[in-house]
């Protein structure tokens, strides 16, 4: 007689009691009563009895089909599995129809009997309510441990954190920094792509990941409900929040046909050439110079124009970032104000009294009959110099009512974007927006409000 002798200890379990040494000590003791000569040991160390997916059971799975085995033993029933189906399986798909015969030594009974069939599979029940039993002691005490705001550990450590195994809570590590960077440049208007680029990272679904992980603001999410971590944050609450509302909008801005939010406001910054929305593909759209692909003759500047190509959704997500942060922040449009708001209007004043002074004495002149031709043409020039002034003051209001009409538009444009209709969407844009012109991979824009 052939025999198998086959244990098992899993990972999670390492003191169920019964080592593998343990167990083939007992097993070997075995074959030596029942006078059995002929075994070999099959040991998966290791594995969780939960499937049958272990490399040692395949191998003996395929030695019963073989031939190669005449009984199976274990030392205990769960060692062989902790799933009623799973021991079913094995015991009526594989060992019967082969001929093999299995013994659970702690059972002390065996499948040659009818007795020892079904107390198998009587015994296969209680071991998986045993088990679920345990899972459903483990996820109580996994909640309560996290409802206390530690880490519930396991899994891969989130990016900017390490674990302090001694206080059972998350620690910031070198990374946290990159990623408060990270929040930062998204909220200025940079894409995922960009991000993941400057940070060196493979894929930028990371940086997305990263950026919607609740735990940067100091909370740990679990089965769908949030509790507040005993960990120190990242960022702020409010940052958070301004980063996720942004990352709603921005992912409704994501392009159907049809719908070309930035289309003739977009320029070849290798060309000059105008860019237009082309269709890729069953992927969507991709920005493309009109010298590069089009049969409109007139359009051409260079055909030889090597400027890349992009993703539209990318440069439109870039474009209405940057606009949602100067929503998100006010202050930031101030600073791209046209230069009229640094201009001197007092000095603009002085300098128009003065040419007022001028002129006033060459009116003296005249009146007195000294109207010559040099001062005649002096007084041209100095009426000259007080239209030009006069204008510039004027420019100079119409620039800072101009800029406040913009303010007023984008202030909170991060609110009301997704009350917008497409065509209100693509107003506003080209109210605040004279041009977008795209080099590589730089994209410049020029807005109405620095002209």
């Amino acid at each position: 007689m052939k025999a198998a002798l086959y244990a098992r200890v899993s990972t999670d379990m390492q003191n169920e009691g019964y080592s593998i040494d343990a167990q083939k000590e007992l097993l070997k003791k075995y074959c030596e009563v029942k006078q059995i000569k002929d075994y070999d040991y099959y040991v998966d160390g290791g594995y969780s009895g939960s499937n049958i997916n272990r490399p040692m059971l395949t191998k003996l799975i395929q030695d019963c089909k073989n031939k190669k085995v005449n009984i199976v033993i274990v030392y205990k029933l769960d060692r062989l599995s902790r799933s009623q189906k799973d021991t079913l399986y094995l015991i009526e798909e594989v060992f019967i129809p082969n001929g093999v015969d299995f013994i659970s030594i702690s059972e002390n009974f065996d499948t040659t009997t009818a007795y020892g069939k079904a107390m198998i599979g009587i015994l296969s029940v209680f071991a998986q309510l045993e088990r679920e039993t345990i899972k459903e002691r483990t996820r109580m005490g996994m909640k309560e441990r996290i409802k206390g705001g530690y880490w519930p550990g396991g899994g891969k450590l989130p990016y900017g954190y390490d674990y302090d195994k001694s206080k059972g809570i998350l620690v910031k590590n070198e990374r946290a920094e990159s990623v408060k960077k990270m929040f930062e440049l998204y909220l200025s208007g940079w894409s995922a792509e960009r991000i993941a680029k400057y940070f060196n990272i493979k894929y930028d679904k990371i940086v997305m990941q990263i950026l919607k992980s609740k735990i940067n603001c100091g909370l740990i999410e679990y089965k769908g409900t949030v509790y507040e971590g005993l960990h120190e944050p990242i960022v702020s609450k409010e940052i958070f929040d301004e980063t996720a509302k942004l990352i709603r909008q921005r992912s409704k801005s994501k392009l159907k046909q049809g719908s070309f939010l930035l289309s003739g406001i977009i320029y070849c910054g290798k060309c000059g050439s105008k860019m237009r929305y082309q269709k890729w593909g069953k992927k969507g759209y991709k920005i493309c110079c009109y010298s590069q692909q089009s049969s409109k003759e007139y359009m051409i500047k260079d055909p030889n124009c090597q400027n890349k190509k992009h993703w539209a959704y990318e440069i439109e997500d870039a474009v209405l970032g940057q606009l949602f942060a100067f929503s998100l922040n006010p202050k930031q449009i101030e600073n791209k104000k046209d230069h009229a708001h640094q201009l001197n209007i007092t000095a603009i004043k002085k300098n128009i009294a003065e040419v007022n002074k001028k002129i006033n004495n060459l009116i003296n002149f005249i009146s007195e009959g000294l109207a010559t031709d040099e001062i005649k043409a002096s007084l041209i020039k100095l009426s000259e110099q007080k239209k030009a002034l006069v204008q510039e003051l004027k420019n100079i209001n119409y620039y800072n009512d101009k800029n406040q009409l913009f303010l007023d538009k984008i202030t909170n444009l991060n609110m009301v974007w997704d009350d917008l209709s497409f065509d209100e969407k693509k107003a506003v844009i080209r109210l605040l927006i004279d041009k977008i012109v795209i080099t590589d991979d730089k994209a410049d824009i020029y807005y109405a409000f620095e002209n």
